[in-house]
């Protein structure tokens, strides 16, 4: 069984709450770098009131309007956006209480080569500027643990020497999202500043969600590639299924991957939780790197969902996850739809903070900001 203790109903604010007695019903957010909204999701299922979302994937903000309870976006380069002339005349006088997001991390990802002079390794520097023009009661950064080190810490180091000189108190820490009720061994460095007190992380929980536990109820698509709209496999098996079907009466985004008969020959020699190395010699070398041909293990949590999906397979069927598995393991509920083509949605999930664990970010900083 998942997690029961920790698998909540999300709540939606409603627009008419008001502030009451020194708490805040709702606060208002806006999500940088915001991609399909994971960040936010989590954030808005604490009771936050999410406004908009800027980043330059379109497709991905067509998602995020979708799901987001009437926020707005703006798609275009950020480095160009400011709040006096784009955002403000989007929220009109609506006070911003926190910025989030996520700069985007290709440029300081493990898995590809880094370069200080990298674009889009300045880009946290516009996430910096906006804060400073806004000037909100907190903000949350996420990014990828090697930030930390990166080029000796000069990036880690701007960012808490920056915000400092403006005032807020803060802090990091990686996480791991495994810790939090999500799937997945996903593990991110968190930046939280507050203009007033000082931020307590969230505890970690005390038990892990499973693949088998978020997938076995969807279905198999075994004889089948599935279609986009088809009713659930069986009934809820745990906390975590009930927690993801709460909203949802079908499942969405789960078309299965054509793989030729040789490949999947291949996968069905992988044992559950294996790898290339479970393999015979000759196809030992098709895929010569770390991670390939690797199944997933059906009682541990999922390694890191990316934006590709075509080195780590199903850990019962001979196939790649598809959207929807791979967004059960990230935490999205089932009635998080994702637009556009296969790709662009693999994409929007792979790029994305699982929910629940910007959710448990998202309700210690709630209590800290109430107090």
């Amino acid at each position: 069984m998942g997690n029961t203790s920790r698998c909540r109903k999300t709540r939606r604010p409603k627009k008419s709450e008001k502030k009451k007695k020194g708490r805040l019903d709702y606060m208002n957010v806006i999500d940088l770098f915001s991609g399909a909204g994971g960040l936010s999701y989590g954030f808005e299922s604490a009771g936050f009131n999410v406004l908009l979302g800027i980043d330059n994937d379109s497709k991905a903000l067509e998602t995020f309007e979708l799901n987001h309870n009437g926020a707005k976006s703006i798609c275009g380069d950020i480095t160009q956006i400011s709040y006096k002339k784009d955002i403000k005349p989007l929220i009109g006088n609506k006070e911003i209480d926190v910025i989030i997001g996520g700069p985007p991390c290709q440029g300081m990802s493990l898995s590809g080569p880094r370069k200080f002079d990298d674009p889009r390794n300045k880009l946290y520097l516009s996430y910096i500027r906006l804060v400073e023009e806004i000037r909100p009661k907190a903000f949350v950064i996420e990014n990828v643990p090697g930030l930390v080190g990166l080029f000796g810490g000069q990036i880690k180091d701007s960012i808490i020497e920056k915000f400092t000189d403006m005032g807020y108190d803060i802090k990091y820490q990686i996480l791991c999202a495994a810790d939090y009720g999500v799937p997945q061994n996903r593990k991110r460095v968190v930046f939280v500043g507050m203009k007033k007190g000082t931020y307590t992380y969230p505890k970690p929980f005390e038990k892990k969600v499973t693949c088998s536990m978020a997938l076995d109820d969807l279905p198999p698509l075994v004889d089948t590639l599935g279609e986009d709209d088809v009713p659930y496999a069986t009934a809820p098996h745990n906390d975590y299924q009930k927690l993801m079907r709460a909203k949802s009466k079908s499942v969405r985004n789960h078309i299965a991957a054509e793989h030729s008969e040789k490949v999947k020959k291949i996968i069905s020699l992988v044992p559950d939780g294996g790898n290339y190395k479970d393999l015979p010699e000759e196809f030992r070398t098709s895929r010569n790197f770390h991670v390939a041909w690797t199944r997933f293990a059906s009682n541990k949590p999922a390694p890191t969902i990316d934006t590709g999906h075509r080195h780590h397979f199903h850990y019962k069927y001979n196939r790649v996850p598809t959207v929807r598995e791979c967004a059960r393991l990230q935490s999205f509920p089932d009635d998080f739809i994702f637009l556009g083509n296969k790709t662009q949605q693999f994409r929007q999930v792979g790029n994305a903070v699982p929910p629940l664990l910007a959710q448990a970010i998202a309700e210690t900083l709630k209590k800290e900001l109430e107090d």
